[in-house]
Parts: C-alpha cells; sequence; structure tokens
C-alpha cells in the first residue's frame, strides 16, 4: 500500500499543495490591491507560450513549457500595459481583452498545428494533468532519500519546489514596502518608496506562481488558488500576518481535501471511476470560501 501510495499519489499530492501554496503566497496582496484579475489573466494568458515553447523545441519538458508560459505571462502584462496607455481604457477592460485574445489565440494553435496530439490540448490547460505526474522510480520510503529515485520525480515538483523558495524569501524580505505600499499607495510615495516598482514585481511575482502552476494543475486550479484562499482568510480576521499563515493552511488543506475526495469520493457514493484532482481541489477551496463568507467573523469587512 506505501509502495503504492508513493509511485501514483505521493508526487501529485505534493505538487498540488505546492502549486497552491505558491498561488496563496502572492494572491493575498493581490486581493488587497483589488487586483486579483492579474492571476485570472495570467493563468489565461500562458496558453500559445506553451504551445510556441513545443511547436519551437519539440519538447513538453516542465523546463521548456516554464520557459513558453513565463514569456507568454510577461508579453500579457506588457500587452496590458500598453492597452491602458494607448487606449486609455480601465486597467480592468485592458486585462480582461488581453487575457480572452491570448487565450483564444492558443486554443487557435492547438488546432492548427496539431498539438493536441502531445497530450497538450484545451482540456489539459483547463483542468491540468495533475494524476499522470506519478513517480515510477519510487521503490518504497527509502527512495525518499534516494538521490538516484528523486531524479525519477517529475520536473513539475522541483520547480514549484523553488517558486515556493523564492516566493517566500521576497515575501520576507520585502514585507514591510509591501504593507505600506499595499494599504497606502500615497503615504508610501510621500515616504520616497518606489510604489511603481513594487507593483511590478508583485505582478512578476503572481506571473511566476501562476505560470509555475498553470505547467502542472492547469488553470482552473491556479485561478482557484491564487483567489480562494487568501479571500477565505480575509473572511476569518483583519490582521495581514495571520492572514497569509492562514491562506497558506487553507490552500494545503484544500489540495489534500481535494486530492483525497477526487480518488475517494465516488467509491464512497457508489459510483464508479474518479473526477479530476485539479477540479476537486478548486471545489473544496470554493466551498471553504463560501463557509467562510457565511459564518466568518469579519464576512461583512470590505
Amino acid at each position: 500500500m506505501g509502495e503504492e501510495f508513493l509511485i501514483l499519489s505521493f508526487a501529485p499530492l505534493l505538487i498540488g499543495v505546492l502549486a497552491a501554496v505558491a498561488c496563496a503566497l502572492p494572491g493575498n496582496f493581490m486581493l488587497l490591491r483589488k487586483q486579483a484579475m492579474m492571476g485570472d489573466m495570467m493563468a489565461h494568458s500562458v496558453l500559445p507560450g506553451l504551445i510556441a515553447a513545443f511547436l519551437l523545441t519539440g519538447q513538453v519538458s516542465g523546463w521548456v513549457m516554464f520557459a513558453g508560459a513565463g514569456a507568454a505571462a510577461l508579453l500579457a502584462a506588457v500587452l496590458v500595459e500598453a492597452v491602458t496607455k494607448l487606449a486609455r481604457v480601465d486597467p480592468g477592460a485592458a486585462m480582461g481583452m488581453s487575457f480572452t485574445t491570448m487565450f483564444a489565440a492558443g486554443v487557435l494553435l492547438l488546432e492548427l498545428t496539431g498539438a493536441s496530439g502531445v497530450h497538450l490540448d484545451v482540456e489539459h490547460a483547463l483542468y491540468g494533468n495533475l494524476e499522470s505526474l506519478i513517480w515510477l522510480d519510487a521503490q518504497g520510503w527509502p527512495s525518499v532519500l534516494d538521490p538516484v529515485a528523486l531524479a525519477g520525480l517529475p520536473p513539475e515538483l522541483p520547480q514549484l519546489a523553488l517558486v515556493v523558495a523564492v516566493l517566500s524569501l521576497l515575501l520576507w524580505v520585502f514585507w514591510r514596502v509591501l504593507v505600506m505600499a499595499s494599504f497606502d499607495a500615497g503615504h508610501a510615495k510621500v515616504l520616497g518608496l518606489p510604489v511603481g516598482l513594487i507593483s511590478l514585481g508583485l505582478v512578476a511575482a503572481t506571473a511566476m506562481a501562476a505560470v509555475a502552476a498553470f505547467t502542472a494543475v492547469g488553470s482552473i486550479l491556479t485561478i482557484a488558488m491564487l483567489i480562494c484562499p487568501p479571500a477565505t482568510a480575509r473572511l476569518l480576521t483583519n490582521r495581514l500576518g495571520v492572514q497569509v499563515w492562514l491562506s497558506l493552511i487553507i490552500a494545503a488543506a484544500s489540495a489534500v481535501l481535494g486530492y483525497l475526495l477526487a480518488g475517494q469520493g465516488p467509491v464512497w457514493l457508489g459510483l464508479p471511476g474518479a473526477v479530476s484532482a485539479a477540479g476537486m481541489i478548486a471545489v473544496t477551496s470554493g466551498i471553504m470560501l463560501a463557509l467562510a463568507a457565511l459564518f466568518g467573523p469579519h464576512r461583512k469587512a470590505g
């Protein structure tokens, strides 16, 4: 039983937790700045980058996909800024136009180039491919400490672990300036803080989390984790530090419970098969948000 868990569930479960945590970290500040739509934009905009990376290299390895998705996310951010300034429209409208255009372009590329034949299709882009990220080199629990076996882990796992570590370090280093710029940008400017640069850095951090999560778990789970755990935590406390920690706990709990329910839920209900793990994790995080909205002590907070 233990060996089967290591092979089939250990890596997907850990990847789900890391993806949820990576998204929740910048998601807290995007929510406070009323820019949660940015995460939605990033998650949808990376699809053409993934396809372009495959067409240029012929590979679907994790780092190639990560680079392509990152380039697409950067292009989306530049496009939003250009549309906002040149067309003088609301940033929200610019984001909506940008991500719908890029996602549609990605769908067209899929259909026109035949990239869907290598499991790079709209279904995987939306729901992810979490269940397939198995660890075939695992030979019992000693494999956790075996460098040769660890080399066979899905590349999405070290990618997400690195992203979580980098985001955690950046949040710890820039905590004070992030808080000041998020709560009172005018006062931060008076104090001489580079508010524009801080905002750009936060967008870059969000793009990093969204790209890393998207390549592993698809857009639905990425969007859910960027918004739901921070929003749930926001309804439970008015203290930012507590909110961040709560959001990480909620994100990890959503990932674990959602993954277990995806595999075992249908069995408990007497139904055959299983459901999408990424989709069930998103549903679980949504249920937690709904409960916090109904019963949270700060449910009426702005």
